[in-house]
């Protein structure tokens, strides 16, 4: 479907296929607009529109060449979704109107200073690292002469070093008597294991019984935010919490928390305001 917006006093539309770069243009008229679009979706269907992969490199622009990359490489990934949200949010930048190649590190500064002053110092960085990798991938695999990446001159903001968050004793026994007045049997050990071993609640409700080795005292956690495997050790502790927890007739495939990750967030939640504590996640 082609995305057709209201600019000013002009009609701009955009029509996206699969392999074809995107095509985009402003009309007076929403109905020309419109006849436009059935146009170029006519010629993508028949596949008169050139190719992504043949776009001639001199005169692409950056979203261009980031259209090739979301169907080349960000496709693939199991966090396509995310990265495609940020590259669409990309694309719609002045900046992405510019050729590729002629793009300047004093450019993508400029952007950048535009763009801190909308959102966090993280989240630039975290969004602007796929745009730099989509710069590597054009110049070291699809070939595209580039003398430098730009962006690798751009200099990143600071990024604060995240709060190390633990609940102190106080909070602990406001927290035992809050679940002393819930049902949720499996809260408790869940809370307690977080707390034990710092994982992230996503990695806790991933885990299976076979992911735990009790005699090396290890878990073995298959995908991690950043995309990588990772054993981490367990203390004498955590061990225990697990033992209690494991069912006798527990398959290796079984979930050491057989919960989902919403039904654990919304029971925190729940928790945390009984017991009337605040910036406390999991």
């Amino acid at each position: 479907m082609p995305t057709i917006r209201k600019r000013g006093d002009k009609w701009q539309v955009q029509v996206r296929r699969k392999n074809c770069p995107p095509q985009s243009k402003s009309f007076n008229l929403r109905a020309d607009a419109v006849e436009w679009a059935r146009n170029m979706e006519i010629r993508a269907d028949r596949n008169d529109l050139q190719p992504l992969s043949l776009i001639h490199t001199e005169n692409a622009t950056i979203e261009e060449m980031l259209e090739r990359y979301i169907e080349e490489v960000v496709s693939k990934k199991r966090s396509a979704e995310n990265q495609e949200i940020i590259i669409r949010a990309y694309q719609r930048r002045p900046i992405a109107k510019k050729i590729a190649l002629l793009a300047t590190p004093q450019d993508f500064a400029a952007d950048k200073t535009a763009r801190l002053m909308e959102v966090s110092a993280t989240t630039y960085v975290h969004q602007i690292s796929i745009i730099q990798h989509a710069f590597d991938v054009a110049m070291m695999e699809w070939g595209w002469p580039f003398k430098e990446n730009p962006l690798r001159r751009v200099k990143k903001p600071k990024v604060g070093k995240p709060r190390a968050r633990r609940p102190s004793l106080e909070e602990m026994e406001r927290l035992r008597v809050a679940l002393s007045e819930t049902r949720v049997t499996w809260l408790y050990p869940l809370i307690l294991f977080a707390i034990e071993t710092g994982m992230r609640r996503s990695e806790m409700l991933r885990l299976c019984w076979q992911d735990i080795n009790f005699t090396a005292r290890t878990a073995f956690i298959g995908i991690t935010k950043n995309g990588y495997s990772r054993t981490i050790p367990l203390s004498t502790r955590a061990i225990t919490i697990l033992e209690k927890i494991k069912p006798e007739d527990a398959k290796p495939t079984d979930r050491v928390f057989p919960i989902s990750d919403n039904a654990a967030k919304l029971a925190w939640q729940r928790l945390r305001d009984r017991a009337g504590i605040e910036d406390l996640e999991t």
